[in-house]
């Protein structure tokens, strides 16, 4: 019977190409799961089973396996999911964060704590996660252990805590040294299956020595138990005494303890393994699972044991070919079983759960029951969403859902064939419920669909699915920016809507004033200033209703408002005319007319590029960065190489990362994430 405590629900993160789909396959191998390693390159792994994934070389789709690590005594169930690194698909690590409850976060010993790296740590930081720190590729040129350990300290606001230190690096590393165990470990087969543990080589004796002694230096600075230990004469303690002093610092997030690794040559592999089980969570140690009770409105708290009330997340949605929709589900607490009712409780529906399924990747296993702390796949919610909550009949509680991010580059597509056009409906009906980062309008003067993503690559690869798994070619437009507006001067503005059917007639007259927010908040700020019930207050929410809607189309461009306050001042109603929907369309029609007086102005997206090179480069990189109205915030030496940061307009980074290999003879690297939207120059806004 498998034991919660003994339950591993983790993720692999990092910057692209820092080796995760590497390691995971290695994890596997090693646990026993797979009987042959495969490698990103060959396009064999067992993760990355998605053709693009293949011809590409990357991970597009956060995928989830179980498998089960034997340490000591006890063995341990492992379910791991392999998330994406590029930014474009940072709702694919959004939302498997949420439903983890720890971390191994991957760091490439030559480049170090990369953008990508540190967007993913910050999202596990806002949700409380412990983390593990892997330096991988110790075999690689510019291997640099001791520079990353002091990047990750600096970078990304944590306290790492050497568990281990490199036995030499690029083409001399051979193995690693234990510190808690005071031995060096050294893999000398091919497949790293077997390793010797040996005395620390006298070469190595003399660094060992110091790390140890910082590590429990460190220790004792941070566990009040192992402190007393450590202030005793003389100081005596054992090796489970370090391992439980770094467990209490791991679940507590005060330390990042930290391994290395070159898992493409099958080193160190193993250890990784035995730190996931001593010292990242099982689902016993988290906080109890928190939820609003929506019969009541109270805060509602349930014990993650399978003896609880059930309540789980969709955190992810899959449409499988044979089975329909899959909708991937973390349960916090209580337990499901195949013909089981629940609820959803965004829908209100009541829900049967046909088949409970184990996912390995892309295959799957039927199982009858799921328990708290599994992840599973469920058959039978048709309606399901990311971030749904499921609970029982008696009691439903609606979880904290999953935050996304905002679209910032559109496309318009079209079926390149008539014959296409009536399932061309259905099939981006799916894609959207399996990627809820993507957004599908209708532009209201061409009337083409139009589809917004996180970037280049994520659309590219979005339109490539539609065409390798549905069969369904497309034509599209060139990308487009998802510019934003914004109010900058308030007016005061009165607006009556009248309208005399045959019958009863329509009237609704408001005052109001509109214009920028005075606070940092996105959205409509909507202030109700009604006295002696002019307005009565049934009909308040219908004018707020109107003035949101009305929002999602700017009056300079048609971009939708990034954020604006209306404050309803005053109005007056007809005895018998009078509707809510009167005054929803009173707040639409007094929008359109206030907004064109209140200065709109075009608000554009900027990305925060990281462009990596040699020194040789530096100036036409800086040219260039110039070129696409960019500002260079900093040029850092790291290494051999030089890390140019740059803030630059969405606008012009199409193309940016072809481009820049054309200037560098492919000698350099470039990510970008989004930094934040601003004011368009005043005469560039007038030519778009």
């Amino acid at each position: 019977m498998k034991k919660l405590n003994n339950t591993r629900n983790i993720g692999i993160i990092a910057h692209v190409d820092a080796g995760k789909t590497t390691v995971t396959e290695r994890m596997l191998y090693y646990t026993g799961l797979i009987h042959k390693m495969g490698n990103v390159d060959d396009g064999n792994t067992t993760m990355d089973k998605d053709i693009q994934e293949k011809n590409r070389g990357i991970t597009i789709s956060s995928a989830a396996i179980s498998t089960q690590w034997k340490q000591s005594e006890s063995t341990y169930n492992i379910n791991l999911i392999d998330t994406p690194g590029h930014i474009d698909f940072i709702v694919e690590v959004e939302r498997s964060l949420r439903v983890l409850d720890g971390v191994v976060a991957l760091f490439c010993a030559s480049s170090g704590v990369e953008p990508q790296t540190e967007n993913v740590w910050f999202q596990a930081e806002k949700y409380g996660i412990p983390k593990l720190g892997f330096i991988n590729k110790m075999d690689r040129q510019g291997a640099n252990f001791e520079s990353v350990i002091s990047e990750i300290q600096s970078r990304l606001n944590t306290i790492p805590l050497p568990l281990q230190i490199p036995m030499g690096s690029e083409d001399d590393f051979v193995g690693v040294i234990d510190l808690i165990r005071n031995k060096a470990l050294i893999w000398e087969d091919e497949t790293g299956d077997v390793w010797n543990e040996v005395e620390i080589p006298v070469a190595f004796q003399e660094e060992a020595e110091t790390a140890r002694y910082e590590m429990l230096e460190t220790l004792a600075e941070h566990d009040d138990v192992f402190f007393e230990l450590y202030t005793e004469a003389p100081f005596v303690y054992s090796e489970e005494d370090v391992k439980q002093a770094i467990r209490n610092c791991v679940l507590n997030s005060q330390l990042t303890p930290i391994l290395c690794g070159a898992a493409y040559k099958n080193k160190g592999v193993q250890p990784l393994l035995d730190a996931i089980a001593l010292y990242l969570p099982s689902p016993e140690d988290q906080q109890l699972i928190e939820g609003i009770q929506t019969k009541t409105g109270e805060k509602v708290a349930l014990e993650r044991t399978s003896d609880a009330s059930f309540t789980g997340l969709v955190f992810k949605v899959i449409s499988d070919k044979f089975m329909g929709k899959l909708s991937m589900v973390r349960i916090y607490s209580g337990s499901i079983a195949t013909g089981d009712t629940i609820l959803n409780v965004r829908t209100g529906e009541k829900v049967r759960i046909t088949r409970i399924l184990q996912m390995q990747s892309d295959k799957t296993l039927q199982i009858d029951v799921g328990k708290a702390g599994d992840i599973v796949a469920v058959v039978g919610l048709k309606e399901a969403k990311t971030g749904d909550s499921l609970s029982n009949m008696d009691l439903p509680l609606l979880l904290e859902s999953i935050q996304l991010p905002v679209p910032v580059i559109r496309v318009a597509i079209e079926p390149k064939t008539q014959n296409d056009e009536k399932v061309f409906g259905l099939v981006l009906s799916k894609i959207l419920d399996e990627d809820p980062s993507l957004a599908l309008e209708k532009d209201v003067q061409t009337g083409q669909m139009i589809l917004s993503g996180m970037g280049e690559l994520h659309l590219e690869v979005t339109l490539e699915k539609i065409r390798l798994t549905h069969g369904i070619e497309v034509n599209q437009g060139k990308p487009k920016v998802a510019y934003k507006e914004l109010l900058t001067q308030t007016v005061t503005h009165r607006q009556k809507f009248v309208k005399q059917n045959s019958g009863s007639g329509q009237f609704a007259d408001i005052t109001f004033s509109i214009g920028p927010r005075t606070d940092e908040g996105l959205g409509l700020e909507f202030v109700n200033q009604i006295k002696g019930g002019v307005v009565p207050q049934e009909f308040i929410p219908s004018v707020e209703k109107g003035f949101r809607d009305a929002m999602e189309i700017g009056v300079l461009k048609g971009y939708p408002v990034e954020s604006m306050k209306v404050v309803l001042l005053d109005g007056s109603t007809h005895v018998q005319d009078s509707h809510a929907f009167d005054f929803e369309l009173a707040a639409r029609y007094g929008y359109k007319e206030a907004a064109v007086l209140c200065e709109p102005k075009l608000l554009e997206p900027i990305m925060l590029v990281e462009i990596q090179s040699i020194d040789e480069y530096t100036g036409v990189i800086t040219t260039d960065i110039n070129k696409r109205r960019g500002i260079i915030q900093s040029i850092d030496d790291k290494g051999s190489r030089k890390t140019f940061t740059a803030k630059v307009p969405l606008s012009r980074t199409f193309g940016y990362i072809s481009d820049l290999r054309t200037l560098t003879s492919g000698r350099a690297s470039i990510s970008m994430k989004l930094s934040h939207y601003q004011l368009v120059p005043d005469g560039l806004a007038e030519t778009l």
